[in-house]
This record gives structure tokens, C-alpha cells and sequence, in this order.
């Protein structure tokens, strides 16, 4: 039953820039952590495989947060959950910084995991308090200072962790978290819940679903131990596979699935699914690589890079990855999605494959990471788009969460893989990993890449499917 509610209140300018400058502060402490991995695993004492996890849990959290997110928002209002999930991240922050091993660090991650359903949010909210216009200038504005933020972690983690300590780097941001959450909460005003009939929630489907992700980062973490634990090994894959069938199970007979999983038939579900696990497993390699690269000084090759110094090399790339988005967007509008995806792939393939063979001297790594962050750029927003106008109305969100699925499945296997790669190829007795496991990494990303062209000239240009 449906009650008449009031409209809601304005939001003033006030309440719109403190949003923004809690977008600041999340996407800096999304952000600390690529540039300083390499000091992380010194630090913890870990493999690159286990300090893959690092990569990758964060966004693991935030794929399953963020449908859940939605849906309690529909059930009490924006606000109210907005604020209660930065409190979740605020917490997540303060255990990374007080972490002293990788378990806890972990944990610490897992719980930061829920800004990214925390950021759309915030978005639903603003559409509620401000006309169309004024929304659309807001939603833009809160977009880009979460962007800004993350090229400011990406800047400031080196610095802070050289000159202080790793547990800064987490902390500082995390101070601004709890201060801006305040902030935003005296000054925002608080939006009436929404029909709570049509926010049901599938949570056997998002258990299931978080068993086979967190197994899934299990089955590569064993890998390179493989010899020394084949029925550990073993019994994970097990477990995966029963966890895997159990999921798809309970979603085909769910009345509201987290992930209708009967829309995969649909050519043009399925084929943006491979596009986009393909193109996120290239960027996640890269992810992880690159950092290692820069910070490794092997016989011959690597460079010997500070976390600060790896920092500035990678901010040509999260540059390029700020205006990748918007232009995959009007570059699908354009010429279509089939053109969009296809440049894409033809980038991250040469980008990778480049890589494998030129990684000597640091504009190898700029250029090369820079055309990563395009190609991962337009293709994942020329798939959303895509999406979004091949669907019926009411099948949006569906096929949009399998898509983001998909981007988090690309992006844990690419990571994973890489570290596998790595530990795998670090001779025994030496921390130093091989230079031909990071060509072999580069290499494999690059070739799958490439071999996605099959499915990416198959696409249509446009039409419902």
C-alpha cells in the first residue's frame, strides 16, 4: 500500500559540496593502495598472489553492496542508508590503518568495499532534493571530486607512507571520512522512504554469490602452492563448484534474483559480458603489474621506483581514465557500440602485448598504462550504454548488475592471475620475481584481449537483440 508522502526538501548548495568533498575522501582512500602495494608486501611480509587479494576485495565488496544498496535506500530512505554505509567505510578505514598483517588488512578492505554502493546513492539522493537541472550539475560535480580524490590518494599514499607510516595513509583520508559524513548529515535533508513492495532482496543469492567470489580468490591465492597443498587445493575447487551451482540454482527460481541470470541468452547480454570480462581481466593485469615493475630492480629490467615516484608515473593513466569514461559515452552515441568496443579491444590487446615486449625504460610504462585506462574506459561505459538502450525499460538494472558482475569476476581473475604469475615466477631463495613473468602476464592479457575481436565484430550497432 502506497502512502501519499510530502515533497521533499531543497537541498542547499551547502549540503551538495559537502557530498563533494565526502566524494574527495573516498576516492582517496580507494586509491592509496595501487602505488603502494609493492611497499605493503615488504611491510606484511607477503607474496604477490596474497597481496593481489588487496587489488581486488574492495571491489568484491562493492558489487554486492551496491545493488543492496539501492534497494534499502527504496526501503528507508537515501539519506539514511548513505549515512550508515559511510560509517561501515569509516570503520573499514580505521582497521587498515591499525591493521599489523594482511588478515586484518583485508578486513579493513572488505568493509571500505562499501563506498562504491555508497556513491550512486548519494546520487539518488540529489535527484530527490534538487530539480533536473540542478540535479544533473550536482551528480556531475559530486562524479568529479570522487575522480579528484582518487588522483589525490594516488599522489599523497607515497608521501604520507614514506614519511610516516603505511597506517596513515589509511588513516588521514579516513579522518575526513567521518568529518565530511557529520557534515553531511547536519546539512542534507532527509528523503522519505519509497515503496518498500518493490525492494525485495535476494540474500540467499548475494551469499552465494559473495561464497564463490571470496573461493574464487582463494583457488588463485593456493595456486602457486599448489604441489605443497593438492588437496587444499582441491577441496577449494570443490567448494566452488558447489557454491557456483548452488547460486545459479536459488537465482533461477528467485521471484526478484540479484542477477537474472535467464537474460545471459540475450546475444547482447552475453557478448558485452565477454567483452567486459575480457577488457577488465587486461586492466586488472595491468593494475597489479605495472606497480611491481615499477618497484622490482632485477638483473636487467625493473626500475627501482619509491611509492612516491610510482604514484606520479601512474597518474598519466588515472588522467586518461577521467576522460575515457565521458567519451566512450558520446563516442557509442556516435558511431555505435560495435565501433566504441572494438577500438577498445584493438588498444588494450596493443597495449598489452607492447608491453610484454618494451617495458625497459618508464615512458614504455606511461603510455602503455595510460592506454589501458582508455581502452578499460571506453568500452565498459560503451557497454553500460550499450545496455541500457537494448533492453526494455524494466530489464535495466537487471542487465546492468550483470554487468557489474562481470567487471568484478574480469578484474579478480586478472588480478589473481597476476600475482600467481609473479610468486610463481620468483626463483626460490630470491624476492625478485623473473622478468618473464611479467612478459608471460602481459602477454596472456594481450592475446586474450585480441582474441576477443571474434565476439566484439559480431556485435550489432544498436538494435534491440
Amino acid at each position: 500500500m502506497t502512502t501519499t508522502l510530502a515533497p521533499p526538501v531543497h537541498m542547499r548548495k551547502a549540503a551538495v559540496w559537502a557530498l563533494g568533498m565526502l566524494a574527495i575522501s573516498t576516492g582517496a582512500l580507494e586509491s592509496v593502495v595501487a602505488p603502494t602495494l609493492p611497499l605493503l608486501q615488504r611491510e606484511l611480509d607477503i607474496s604477490p598472489s596474497a597481496g593481489a587479494l588487496l587489488n581486488i576485495v574492495l571491489a568484491i565488496t562493492g558489487a554486492l553492496v551496491t545493488p543492496l544498496a539501492g534497494k534499502l535506500g527504496d526501503r528507508y530512505g537515501g539519506k539514511r542508508v548513505l549515512i550508515r554505509l559511510m560509517a561501515v567505510v569509516s570503520a573499514g578505514g580505521l582497521v587498515s590503518a591499525l591493521a599489523p598483517n594482511l588478515p586484518v588488512l583485508l578486513l579493513g578492505q572488505v568493509l571500505q568495499g562499501a563506498m562504491i554502493g555508497a556513491l550512486p546513492l548519494s546520487f539518488i539522493v540529489v535527484r530527490k532534493h534538487l530539480p533536473a537541472g540542478e540535479s544533473k550539475v550536482a551528480i556531475g560535480l559530486v562524479s568529479g571530486m570522487f575522480v579528484g580524490g582518487s588522483m589525490v590518494g594516488l599522489l599523497s599514499a607515497g608521501p604520507v607512507a614514506e614519511a610516516l607510516s603505511r597506517h596513515w595513509m589509511f588513516a588521514l583520508p579516513t579522518f575526513a571520512i567521518i568529518g565530511f559524513t557529520l557534515l553531511v548529515n547536519r546539512l542534507m535533508p532527509t528523503d522519505p522512504p519509497g515503496r518498500s513492495d518493490d525492494a525485495r532482496i535476494d540474500w540467499p543469492g548475494m551469499l552465494l554469490l559473495s561464497g564463490v567470489l571470496v573461493t574464487l580468490m582463494l583457488v588463485f591465492a593456493m595456486a602457486p602452492e599448489a604441489g605443497s597443498h593438492p588437496l587444499v587445493l582441491g577441496a577449494l575447487i570443490v567448494v566452488l563448484a558447489a557454491f557456483v551451482t548452488g547460486w545459479v540454482a536459488v537465482e533461477r527460481r528467485a521471484a526478484a534474483p540479484m542477477i537474472d541470470l535467464r537474460m545471459l541468452a540475450r546475444p547482447v547480454i552475453w557478448k558485452s559480458c565477454v567483452l567486459t570480462f575480457v577488457i577488465c581481466l587486461g586492466t586488472a593485469m595491468g593494475v597489479f603489474l605495472v606497480p611491481q615493475l615499477l618497484d622490482v630492480s632485477g638483473d636487467g629490467y625493473g626500475f627501482g621506483a619509491r611509492a612516491t615516484e610510482i604514484g606520479f608515473i601512474l597518474l598519466p593513466g588515472a588522467v586518461v581514465a577521467t576522460l575515457a569514461g565521458p567519451a566512450g559515452g558520446l563516442g557509442e552515441r556516435r558511431f555505435g557500440p560495435r565501433a566504441v568496443v572494438t577500438a577498445a579491444v584493438v588498444i588494450m590487446a596493443t597495449a598489452l602485448l607492447a608491453l610484454s615486449v618494451a617495458h625497459t625504460e618508464v615512458w614504455h610504462i606511461v603510455v602503455g598504462k595510460a592506454l589501458i585506462a582508455l581502452a578499460n574506459g571506453l568500452c565498459v561505459t560503451a557497454m553500460v550504454t550499450s545496455i541500457a538502450s537494448s533492453v526494455d525499460e524494466g530489464d535495466t538494472g537487471i542487465a546492468t548488475s550483470l554487468i557489474l558482475v562481470t567487471r568484478v569476476l574480469g578484474s579478480a581473475v586478472g588480478g589473481m592471475l597476476g600475482g600467481v604469475l609473479l610468486t610463481s615466477g620468483t626463483p626460490s631463495g630470491s624476492d625478485v620475481p623473473a622478468e618473464s613473468a611479467f612478459v608471460t602476464g602481459f602477454l596472456i592479457a594481450g592475446v586474450v584481449a585480441a582474441l576477443s575481436l571474434l565476439v566484439a565484430r559480431t556485435m550489432s550497432k544498436g538494435a534491440k537483440q
